[in-house]
């Protein structure tokens, strides 16, 4: 017969071996329910938008009556849409918030991790509050100030709204990055001779590639996606895809061309999936390790 103890190890093996398969089980499950709650949406959306207009409102799970009808309608300018305009408008908008967001940022955020200052804490405190400022307290101030500008309707009301956005999320990663680089390297730089601006550009930008296209990144997909402010302060010149699609026409005037509508969805949707994708591992990096470990 087996010892005790060696049926209580067994025993301890076993439950252990239960235990791991039933946290294995959750995690899974857990994984699974996310992914169909965030992905399903997008899943239907491309589903409506290869389906023929006669079975737009059918229940049917996967693809069904495929067609490219809805893209052509959703390209089209037959209806008084300008859907190619519209991406147009948003990476002109999305390009330029991003470099300006960078711009300021890097600088911002090297002040903040490096430098002692007076104030430093007051700015960093200021910077919090801002990117914790509800956007629709901003409408009714920033429509105003950008009517007595006469701005309403130009890309400079689009961009300067967004930076104040995205430059807070772009100062925090940066200044979270630089806080984790050693200051070994710049002081080596220094005592080769360079002065604070060389080490910077040479020595701490470099290390910094990571933290800037994540930051690039994440900035240019929250631009990409705004529609409050833009909704009230562009027109048809200027309008992103977001107020496009939400502005979408069809041949009928009171039907809502929904097929349409999912295409264009789907067009402006896949490629920052794809991005995402292709950039995932640069993106995490970016945002949770530092230049160098130890």
């Amino acid at each position: 017969m087996m010892p005790r103890s060696s049926e209580a190890v067994v025993s301890s093996r076993a439950t252990a071996a239960r235990r791991r398969r039933s946290q294995s089980l959750r995690t899974y499950a857990g994984v699974a329910v996310i992914l169909v709650w965030g992905l399903a949406p997008f899943y239907w959306m491309m589903v409506t938008a290869f389906r023929d207009l006669r079975f737009t409102f059918s229940t049917t799970p996967w693809p069904t009556n495929l067609t490219l009808e809805n893209f052509r309608n959703a390209l089209s300018t037959r209806a008084g849409n300008d859907f190619l305009g519209a991406i147009i408008n948003s990476l002109i908008i999305g390009t330029a918030t991003t470099l300006i967001a960078l711009g300021l940022g890097i600088f911002t955020a090297y002040a903040l991790a490096r430098l002692e200052f007076r104030g430093k804490y007051i700015v960093t405190g200021v910077i919090l509050g801002a990117s914790m400022f509800p956007v629709v307290a901003l409408v009714t101030p920033l429509f105003q100030l950008f009517t007595d500008l006469r701005w309403i309707g130009t890309y400079q009301a689009l961009v300067i709204p967004n930076i104040s956005f995205v430059l807070p999320l772009t100062v925090y990663t940066l200044t979270s990055f630089f806080g984790d680089l050693p200051w070994e390297l710049e002081e080596a730089a220094r005592v080769d001779g360079a002065t604070r601006a060389q080490a910077f550009r040479i020595v701490i930008l470099p290390l910094a590639a990571p933290a800037l296209f994540t930051s690039a990144i994440l900035a240019f997909i929250i631009t990409w996606n705004e529609f409050l402010l833009a909704s009230l302060l562009s027109n048809r010149a200027t309008e992103p895809v977001t107020v496009a699609i939400a502005r979408f026409g069809g041949d009928d005037p009171f039907v809502q061309p929904y097929a349409a509508i999912m295409a264009a969805g789907t067009l402006v949707t896949i490629p920052l999936v794809i991005m995402v994708l292709i950039f995932q591992r640069r993106i995490v990096s970016g945002l949770t390790a530092g230049g160098v470990k130890n």
